[in-house]
């Protein structure tokens, strides 16, 4: 039994993966962005889950749900699922928080950061980037971003099992309910990064979708990128990796 960490986990693939975890007989932490959300997880927390609540677009939050999380049990996995598509709160929540996440917690042994192939449509640059969320961000830039920070992880931290996961375009609140992709698969690729010992669930600095490792954009494995992307968050928010 691992304990994992399911971020943005009151609905879709968040939601589908915490109960597909929980199902296995794993330890699962879920997430909400407000109280309010939080409800809607009553079900789960009443069948063991324990959940944490923060907005990831306040970085107090962030910080304050990791001092949380260091204080109990050790994670043994992240899985970096929430996100959101448009307006503001995209560099915050897609990329600044998963960083932040990665940072201060207590160096779980796998993490998984939720992609898109969107991100092969992202710019491999960080000038003008807005962080803070004062207007609206790029979502293919934020997901190349975060893709980048997962190749990174691997690389910074050999001890860590991390990868990236594109889980398709689902039918979710985000998707809408005419998006093609098998909803069952895109949740299944994370829960297998984060609890299977076969060889290839073992292996770090992926980029996948549906179990089949791909070539992501070219910049995701540019170590200068990397370097640049993880140097500009820890100035950005006082937090080394």
């Amino acid at each position: 039994m691992s304990r994992i960490l399911v971020t943005g986990s009151t609905d879709g693939l968040g939601r589908a993966a915490a109960v597909s975890l929980m199902s296995a007989g794993h330890d699962v932490v879920v997430h909400a962005r407000n109280r309010e959300r939080a409800a809607g997880l009553e079900p789960l927390v009443e069948r063991g889950a324990r959940i944490v609540v923060g907005d990831f677009t306040e970085r107090d939050a962030v910080r304050r749900i990791a001092a949380e999380l260091n204080g109990a049990e050790p994670l043994d996995a992240v899985v970096h699922n929430a996100g959101v598509w448009s307006g503001p709160a995209v560099m915050p929540v897609n990329i600044v928080a998963p960083y932040l996440l990665t940072a201060l917690l207590h160096e779980p042994r796998r993490l998984v950061y939720l992609s898109s192939s969107s991100h092969f449509n992202g710019r491999p640059s960080l000038a003008g980037i807005d962080w803070r969320g004062e207007s609206a961000g790029s979502y293919a830039d934020s997901k190349l971003f975060v893709t980048t920070l997962a190749a990174a992880v691997a690389r910074l931290r050999p001890g860590t099992v991390s990868n990236a996961v594109d889980p398709g375009w689902v039918p979710t609140k985000m998707g809408g309910p005419g998006a093609p992709d098998d909803l069952e698969l895109g949740h299944r690729t994370q829960e297998w990064l984060v609890t299977s010992d076969e060889p290839q669930a073992l292996t770090s600095g992926g980029y996948w979708y549906h179990r089949q490792r791909r070539q992501p954009h070219p910049a995701v494995n540019d170590e200068e990128f990397q370097e640049l992307l993880v140097q500009t968050l820890a100035e950005e928010t006082g937090t080394a990796l």
